[in-house]
């Protein structure tokens, strides 16, 4: 390769020489177009980005509005009874608002059936079809549904439920049944019971009785209730020893695999 030099005189580039400028200026051209393409996914990855809103209260059709003009998918996951919030309206959501998420993100809510306005049936003693059709007739949905073995009852019969009958304040409009199985079968299952308030030895014993451990208690420090005003009733004190909360929940379906785990008033 040549080129003019000085006086006008033709200099010769060596090869090597030009290789090296045509490369330079190769990579130059890569580097650009690297730079380019970084900026445009960049661009293209914030802009299928978007903040969850803040749904609680909203109704059910205006947060699935909301979300669906930001590209997000709202489903319903559960409904509650709610005395604070009006039935069809949202009490919580997944994620929480203000989180980044990609467009076509699943959001998950909580709708509020309003307060409890149903009375819940007793079931006990009926054969669970129905059981289940007199639970859904006024409003309420089956739960979790476990057999045992009991000599003393029909095939089918309902044994126990969770709610109890004519409970107030539920959380959910669904009641779980513990029904009867043959005498000869092997139980598939049992409805966790509510040990609130109940020792921690008897509670523990219960469940050891049909196959079900216990993870070690842990104890907890529970506060003295206040005193309310002057004619009201005193609220009792929980008692040392005593079960203040449990996991699973009662009415919950467990089996032997279940570890059960009891937090104990200290």
């Amino acid at each position: 390769m040549t080129s003019i030099g000085k006086m006008g005189r033709p200099m010769r580039v060596h090869p090597l020489l030009a290789f090296f400028q045509v490369a330079s200026l190769l990579l130059l051209l890569l580097a650009v177009a690297l730079v380019s393409a970084i900026v445009t996914m960049q661009f293209a990855i914030h802009g299928a980005e978007v903040q969850v809103p803040a749904l609680k209260g909203m109704t059910v059709a205006q947060a699935r509005s909301q979300t669906a003009g930001l590209g997000l998918d709202l489903v319903v996951d559960n409904r509650y009874y709610s005395a604070d919030v009006t039935s069809g309206h949202i009490l919580s959501q997944s994620p929480v608002p203000g989180t980044v998420v990609r467009r076509e993100w699943r959001v998950r809510v909580a709708e509020s059936l309003g307060p409890q306005t149903v009375e819940v049936p007793d079931t006990v003693g009926q054969d669970q079809r129905v059981a289940d059709f007199n639970l859904r007739r006024v409003g309420l949905n089956v739960g979790a549904i476990a057999q045992l073995p009991f000599a003393g009852a029909p095939q089918g019969a309902v044994l126990a439920q969770d709610p109890a009958a004519h409970a107030k304040d539920i959380a959910q409009p669904s009641v779980s049944l513990l029904v009867a199985a043959p005498s000869g079968d092997t139980p598939d299952g049992y409805v966790m019971p509510d040990f609130a308030g109940v020792r921690a030895a008897s509670a523990v014993a219960a469940l050891a009785k049909v196959g079900i451990h216990t993870l070690p208690l842990k104890m907890v420090d529970v506060p003295v209730g206040e005193v309310g005003p002057p004619g009201s009733i005193p609220r009792p004190p929980v008692v040392p020893g005593a079960v203040v909360a449990q996991n699973p929940e009662a009415g919950a379906r467990i089996d032997q695999s279940t570890k059960v785990k009891l937090l104990v008033a200290r």
